[in-house]
């Protein structure tokens, strides 16, 4: 039994060629090793050949290296071990959370990468990674694209504007983006450019300088995306930026002046807007007193004469029934108030004059006291 294993690597240092286990399949019973040493062997027989040697037979080693063969089969071994992780180095890729990658079989697409660690076997399947949610920028007009004249544009009412906007967009579906469009910054740019000068047409200068920029950014959005759908892009455009609307750079001081007279023009129209509203809020007002005054009034003579009217007609009644004290007191009364306003005194059934006490009219001699001396100022201060 010792004499059939002969070692370690199942070559016998006695014995026959058909006891050697390396010529040949394992019987039942011998040392399984014998079979790996031949698997080594004939590996490295083939790579030797391979690299441009000459290798010998199975079971052979070939003459005056014996004591080398161990260092073969390392070297061999090594090799395959490179090759291998070459291999898988060229197979196994990573794609990181905001990306995609394209798998192309033979150079026909495959499938799309997700994120993660992904398998494309090498030579057979290659693939390509492309960003997919970072915003990327284009540019038109104000001499982008190479071209001076790229952002002047013609307006609905014959008038020339050079405009400045910026298309932010990011790549939807990658294997579209990869396949279908062979140069996607130039397609962005002429599609964003075709539909602004679509939108431009038909809209007038007046409201692109001054408040219409956000409906028309809105609106070449909607126009490039369906341009950019319609050739299967794989692109989304995020949102569009109008930078600037200026008018030519040849006529844009004579524009700012005339832009200046308007304001001035239209600031002179609202203050004498203002003005009129005033003088006519003013005189509405005045209006509207007088004829509350006059309102008053009326109701104010009309009362009057209906209360002397019901006192004429209660004074009536009095009278009918009772005529001559009715005609005394009216002569009374008619008396009293004539002579209330009066200075003279008048004394009824006074004989003689011992009847009569004499008064000094205070009120007479104050007055004449106080015009004298108003004359006395007057005369004192001319002849000064």
């Amino acid at each position: 039994m010792a004499g059939n294993n002969g070692g370690p690597w199942g070559s016998g240092s006695g014995g026959s060629g058909g006891d050697d286990n390396r010529g040949g399949g394992r019987k039942p019973g011998e040392n399984p090793m014998g079979d790996i040493d031949d698997i080594m062997k004939k590996g490295q027989e083939r790579l030797k050949v391979l690299l441009g040697g000459r290798g010998g037979g199975p079971g052979l080693t070939p003459p005056g290296r014996g004591d080398r063969a161990p260092g073969g089969k390392l070297v061999g071994l090594g090799i395959a071990a490179a090759v291998v992780v070459l291999w898988a180095f060229s197979s196994f890729y990573t794609v990181r959370p905001e990306e995609r990658s394209v798998e192309m079989f033979l150079g026909k697409f495959s499938r799309v990468g997700m994120p993660g660690l992904n398998f494309a076997p090498w030579p057979l399947v290659t693939y390509k990674v492309i960003p997919t949610t970072g915003e990327r920028t284009t540019d038109i007009g104000s001499g982008q694209g190479g071209q001076a004249d790229t952002g002047l544009m013609l307006t609905n009412d014959q008038n020339i504007v050079d405009v400045h906007f910026q298309v932010v967009w990011n790549i939807q579906d990658p294997a579209k983006f990869l396949f279908n469009l062979a140069d996607p910054t130039d397609t962005i740019r002429a599609v964003s450019e075709s539909a602004m000068r679509d939108i431009i047409a038909r809209t007038d200068l007046a409201p692109i300088l001054n408040k219409d920029r956000a409906p028309i950014a809105a609106s070449l959005r909607e126009a490039v995306q369906k341009t950019l759908d319609t050739y299967d892009s794989g692109i989304h455009v995020i949102r569009v930026n109008f930078d600037s609307a200026d008018p030519p750079k040849e006529v844009i001081d004579s524009f700012r002046a005339v832009q200046a007279a308007q304001q001035k023009r239209d600031q002179m129209v609202n203050d004498a807007q203002a003005y009129a509203n005033k003088v006519l809020g003013d005189a509405r007002g005045q209006a509207a007193q007088i004829v509350q005054e006059a309102e008053g009034y009326k109701a104010q003579v009309v009362n009057q004469a209906e209360g002397d009217a019901s006192r004429f007609t209660a004074v009536l009644r009095s009278y009918d029934a009772a005529p001559q004290i009715i005609r005394k007191r009216l002569y009374i009364d008619t008396l009293e108030s004539v002579l209330s306003g009066t200075h003279k005194i008048l004394l009824d059934g006074v004989q003689g004059q011992g009847g009569v006490v004499p008064y000094l009219p205070l009120d007479k001699l104050m007055q004449q006291q106080a015009a004298a001396s108003s004359a006395s100022r007057t005369n004192g201060g001319v002849g000064q």
